[in-house]
């Protein structure tokens, strides 16, 4: 998520997170705060682990269930996506509001790019209730080569 995740949009991402969790009445620990940073940070999809890693470094006793609690809280206030098929996560570009998401995964360099496509989630929702499939979630991931990589012809 380089393009969207930028460091000078960390602080704007992180100030968004507290008034949204202020606005809803929950709390946006300190721990919950640095692994929305790291994500924040990373230019790329992190594992639980790789978070906890990071997390060591300024809480030195944190273990993976702080880590797990810290990523449940932060995918249900819609902070942080989780990108199934790489069992990793990422920041949100817009946590403000409730939306389907749509991934491209670039499978050579491991960038991660957020769309929101409206015509992509209405024409699924319209394929899923002519089935009358009642999906618990819609997130569509896309693997492929992002523009960088296609252009540095990596095979």
């Amino acid at each position: 998520m380089k393009s969207d995740y930028c460091q000078d949009s960390c602080q704007q991402v992180l100030h968004k997170a507290e008034r949204l969790c202020e606005g809803r009445g929950v709390r946006l620990t300190s721990q919950r705060r640095q692994v929305l940073e790291i994500l924040c940070a990373s230019h790329k999809p992190m594992g639980a682990y790789d978070i906890l890693d990071l997390l060591k470094r300024d809480v030195p006793a944190a273990k993976p269930p702080t880590v797990y609690r810290a990523l449940e809280f932060l995918l249900q206030q819609g902070l942080v996506h989780r990108i199934e098929s790489l069992n990793a996560y990422v920041g949100c570009i817009h946590p403000d509001h409730p939306h389907a998401s749509q991934f491209l995964i670039c499978r050579d360099c491991g960038e991660v790019r957020e769309l929101e496509s409206q015509t992509v989630d209405r024409t699924l929702g319209s394929a899923i209730r002519e089935c009358g499939f009642k999906a618990d979630s819609r997130v569509i991931e896309v693997t492929g080569r992002c523009l960088r990589c296609s252009k540095q012809g990596v095979v």
